[in-house]
């Protein structure tokens, strides 16, 4: 059996960028489609709703709607967001807001 690789995570740098404030709406709208995405992924994956987690019987207590989730669950889905726009950010890409 190969000798597995030490995995380091190596994200793209984004300490030096600021996110414009008309994206911070967009934060949240991607947020809750981020939580839609993983929500339905689990549920063609066979889990539903559970009090606790269980991996066993495939339960978890996050398959809620979004705004049934707690501030500090939400934010595990704006951090994702706000780090994947930063990332295009910092790679050079423009997002650009719809014209009025």
């Amino acid at each position: 059996m190969p000798e597995r690789e030490t995995y380091v995570p190596r994200p793209i740098d984004t300490k030096g960028v600021s996110l414009p404030h008309p994206l911070e709406r967009l934060v949240e709208v991607l947020a809750e489609s981020n939580h839609d995405n993983w929500s339905a992924q689990r549920m063609r994956d066979g889990w539903t709703w559970g009090e606790k987690r269980n991996d066993d019987v495939k339960q978890h207590p996050g398959l809620v709607a979004y705004h049934q989730l707690t501030e500090t669950e939400k934010e595990y889905d704006r951090i994702t967001v706000r780090e994947t726009l930063k990332g295009i950010l910092a790679s050079g890409y423009e997002i650009v807001p719809p014209s009025s």
